[in-house]
């Protein structure tokens, strides 16, 4: 066999599980064969209509090349807009920074702040590209277990507990992936204070945020004014394929991120940006609006079943469209029971492998990402596909 001499880091970064059930469901429909999808996190909603048009006249109009590699300046100031309605912030454009996908924003981050051998504090569970990127650029992440007690999220009194002289930063969530949990805008200041006296940076991910049931989720830019925040326009605005997302940084910043945009991808998608001007309409947010209720519900019919079956669900998740899930009670673990789902009911789930180290093998995460509808056969085919698993 061919040896190869790549480079240690790409070993070091581990493929993402949830990548090889979809395959395998995707094999399985190519069969003929109906797979209820519950483990990817992409809304079954198409893009909203107006976004859709917004991109047609684009590229009918020739947006076609390059922008700036901080992104179109109307974007900027629509985004900016953005937090001061949600979150009543008077937000300078200039800090807004368009990147493709959420996921060039944490490269750029990690890119800024991390030297070789550094690390950077995250809860466990968390979602796994956050600790890939800081492999890449030679930096790691140092993994906290949580638990329901902490709402699965990181604390001052962990922070301090876990930080030494190799941590440059925290990195939290909020609404978390894969647990859908909040940090209370008082949480986040304690949060803030904790990193910025310990010499540390606070990095935010917001991406689900505007995916909230019965509350609105506080932004760390309300009470930190030099933390970083990763946004996207994949979860509430609907436009994964697009690859768009936001950062927005402390002004210093600015300038050395531009330099790391330019050479790193040159911009954002020019036509997804032109789109993504029509998000911000009412018309838009009217539809985007929508669909969050149709997730509240979604949420508030499979958690209680899930409970039923014999999953131990600890918390109500306020946001984003994940239940994950203690199977303790249900033997086994968690990586055989997705196979034997994927291949016996045809069902599609995620294991807790993909989300950390701590007690993984223990948990699986849903999506209700799928209509109530094909959530109700999907009970049904776990609770058959439970029934002649022999973990039970």
């Amino acid at each position: 066999m061919q040896q190869h001499n790549w480079a240690r880091r790409v070993q070091d970064i581990q493929p993402f599980h949830v990548m090889a059930v979809l395959a395998r469901a995707k094999y399985l429909e190519a069969q003929g064969c109906d797979v209820i999808h519950m483990e990817i996190g992409e809304p079954d909603f198409t893009t909203p209509e107006p976004i859709i048009r917004a991109g047609q006249n684009a590229l009918a109009a020739g947006h076609t090349g390059y922008t700036p590699a901080l992104g179109l300046p109307a974007l900027r100031e629509a985004v900016a807009g953005l937090y001061a309605r949600r979150h009543g912030i008077d937000l300078d454009p200039r800090r807004v920074i368009i990147t493709p996908g959420g996921s060039a924003a944490l490269l750029l981050v990690s890119a800024l702040l991390v030297e070789p051998g550094q690390q950077v504090l995250m809860a466990d569970p968390a979602y796994p590209c956050n600790r890939h990127f800081l492999r890449l650029v030679e930096g790691r992440a140092r993994l906290i277990p949580t638990g329901p007690q902490t709402a699965y999220q990181l604390t001052p009194e962990l922070v301090e507990q876990h930080w030494d002289a190799d941590c440059r930063a925290v990195l939290a969530a909020s609404p978390a992936n894969p647990t859908g949990t909040l940090l209370s805008r008082a949480q986040l200041a304690a949060l803030a204070q904790t990193t910025r006296r310990l010499g540390g940076t606070l990095i935010v991910d917001e991406i689900y945020h505007g995916l909230t049931y019965g509350c609105e989720a506080s932004s760390v830019l309300e009470v930190a004014d030099d933390a970083f925040v990763l946004n996207s326009f994949s979860k509430y605005f609907g436009m994964t394929g697009w690859r768009l997302g936001w950062l927005v940084a402390p002004e210093a910043a600015v300038p050395e991120l531009e330099k790391l945009a330019q050479n790193l991808y040159i911009c954002a998608p020019h036509m997804a940006q032109q789109a993504a001007l029509a998000a911000f309409g009412e018309d838009s947010l009217t539809i985007c609006e929508q669909r969050r209720e149709a997730f509240r519900q979604r949420r508030d019919f499979l958690l209680p079943a899930l409970r039923e079956l014999g999953f131990d669900i600890p918390l109500t998740p306020d946001g984003a469209f994940y239940l994950y899930a203690d199977m303790r009670r249900l033997g086994g673990d968690s990586d055989a029971l997705c196979r034997h789902l994927i291949e016996t009911e045809h069902l599609a789930i995620t294991p807790g492998l993909d989300f950390g180290q701590y007690r993984a093998s223990e948990h699986v995460r849903f999506a209700y990402t799928t209509s109530v509808a094909r959530l109700e056969q999907a009970v049904e085919r776990l609770a058959r596909g439970l029934g002649n698993w022999p973990g039970c």
